[in-house]
């Protein structure tokens, strides 16, 4: 008997086990399952909210859609928010689950991927809305530039619209944690290479080229008592 209890002691443990994780594994499947349809609930809830606001109509304007739809993105900005928001309690159910069943390892990784997708979230919202600044910017520059008469008012509009939409991504990519200070110098020394590449352009015989640029731009007062 002692022999017999031996040999099936390990037999005895393993199923012990095996009704010790059972409960856990049919806890993490409920979780599994409740995520899932909350998620698409949260996904249908946060789409529609977003439409009902006309972010989409924001998002158009500010030109994120149709660069969506030149890479071949059949969804708009609204959608990828709708799906960011699905996978982030998906995510967070899986952690649940994970933890559960003691996948603590497996936990602690999905652990920082939740943490990230707000933060994209949040990456979207500063592009939405900074595009859209951006483009209204420059339209308002442009405008102005017509009202008062001074030509090249899209290039002006242009820059304007194009430099707000540069410190917008730098934020953005920031608020992911991309780049950081490289980015920020890299573009720091661009721009300082633009603007001495300029002011050497015209200290070496561009300053014909400028002037009439100025003229066309700020027209003389002699020019204008002419007329």
């Amino acid at each position: 008997m002692d022999r017999m209890d031996m040999m099936l002691e390990p037999v005895r443990v393993f199923l012990v086990q095996v009704g010790q994780f059972l409960p856990k594994l049919a806890l993490a499947v409920v979780v599994l399952i409740a995520g899932w349809i909350l998620a698409k609930l949260a996904r249908f809830a946060v789409v529609k909210a977003l439409r009902a606001i006309n972010f989409n109509v924001l998002t158009d304007r500010a030109g994120m859609d149709g660069f969506l739809r030149q890479g071949g993105v059949e969804s708009d900005t609204t959608d990828i928010f709708g799906l960011l928001i699905y996978w982030l309690v998906i995510l967070a159910a899986l952690v649940i689950a994970f933890n559960s069943v003691g996948l603590t390892y497996i936990t602690d990784l999905l652990r920082q991927v939740v943490l990230f997708v707000p933060k994209v979230i949040v990456a979207l919202l500063i592009l939405a809305f900074g595009a859209y600044f951006a483009r209204f910017i420059g339209g308002t520059v442009m405008t102005y530039c017509r009202n008062v008469g001074i030509q090249d008012g899209d290039l002006l509009g242009s820059i304007a619209q194009y430099a707000i939409l540069t410190f917008v991504v730098l934020i953005a990519l920031e608020q992911v944690n991309v780049g950081g200070d490289i980015v920020r110098l890299s573009f720091l020394i661009i721009l300082g290479g633009a603007v001495f590449a300029l002011a050497l352009a015209f200290g070496l015989g561009s300053q014909a080229k400028v002037a009439e640029l100025l003229e066309r731009w700020w027209p003389s007062g002699r020019d204008t008592d002419r007329r």
